[in-house]
């Protein structure tokens, strides 16, 4: 019997919770979405691995006993696959760089002008994820490293070397009633609907939702967009209102929206990012040349 190995990995986090809601979070999908493909994992065994309740979760005999083996499965898999995809790396002389938005902004070109004088026998390849993956492919190992805007989901998996920071702003409609506002209080925008990335973004979403500096207080959630491209129309047509980077000011410019100063909030910050097992000189070169450019 052939089993997705994503099966067992959504199994290992609810076993290892024993709570559907964290091993969501965990995973960065929605809770019903795990219930059902655990529910399909079950099918598929034709055994029962999870006894639930309203309030309780636990392992049965069967779901013990398949645990350690789905651990060192998975395991076996990511080791397997690191290897596989390093050599084919090596082999092209590769680099495969995650991002989101505009990477690591002004000092992107520095940064791959500097790799590319260092080390002129590699070539880099850029692969912009979806909002619903704030590592940026990392997760997934679809890349080698990653400009990525912290928290960062899973952080304990990954190396991080933090790069630049800079101010949180607002991006609201062009007809928005704070819009000619040199500054907006962030007391002012509490009650707007705001523009949120995909749930299963976690800790990311609250953060750009600046669910901590609201001490409590609810966030009205206008429309939920999965790219930048979606982002803006969002904003432009009045759906909710966003938290970006100040630099994004400078590279997503368009009719209908406008970029504002907030008061009263924590910057952002833009960090490479790399796996803890990942040891390859190529790899650290990148880190040493954006430790570099960053610092100049």
């Amino acid at each position: 019997m052939d089993v997705d190995l994503r099966l067992l990995r959504y199994f290992v986090s609810v076993a290892e919770e024993l709570h559907f809601t964290r091993a969501a979070e965990r995973l960065h999908i929605s809770q019903p979405a795990l219930s059902k493909q655990v529910r399909l994992l079950e099918s598929q065994l034709r055994m029962k691995l999870l006894r639930r309740s309203s309030r309780h979760v636990e392992l049965t005999d069967a779901g013990r006993a398949l645990l350690p083996q789905a651990r060192r499965l998975l395991d076996q898999w990511s080791e397997s696959l690191t290897a596989t995809r390093a050599a084919a790396a090596e082999e092209n002389r590769t680099l495969r760089v995650g991002f989101i938005a505009n990477a690591c902004g002004e000092l992107t070109p520095r940064i791959f002008q500097e790799f590319a004088r260092r080390r002129p026998d590699w070539r880099v390849t850029m692969s912009q994820a979806a909002w619903g993956d704030p590592t940026c492919g990392l997760r997934e190992r679809s890349v080698d490293v990653a400009f990525l805007r912290v928290p960062v989901p899973a952080d304990e998996c990954f190396h991080q070397r933090v790069l630049l920071s800079e101010p949180r702003w607002v991006v609201l409609p062009a007809g928005h009633r704070l819009a000619d506002h040199e500054v907006v209080p962030f007391a002012a925008l509490l009650d707007e609907p705001f523009v949120a990335t995909p749930a299963e973004s976690g800790e990311w979403r609250d953060y750009w939702l600046a669910v901590e500096e609201r001490a409590g207080h609810p966030v009205r959630i206008g429309a939920e967009v999965h790219s930048s491209d979606e982002w803006m129309e969002a904003i432009a047509n009045g759906f909710g209102v966003c938290f970006t980077a100040e630099s994004t000011a400078r590279f997503y410019t368009r009719p209908g929206v406008v970029y504002r100063p907030v008061d009263r909030i924590s910057p952002t910050r833009v960090a490479l990012a790399w796996h803890r097992d990942d040891r390859r000189r190529i790899v650290a070169d990148f880190v040493a040349v954006c430790t570099a450019v960053a610092e100049g």
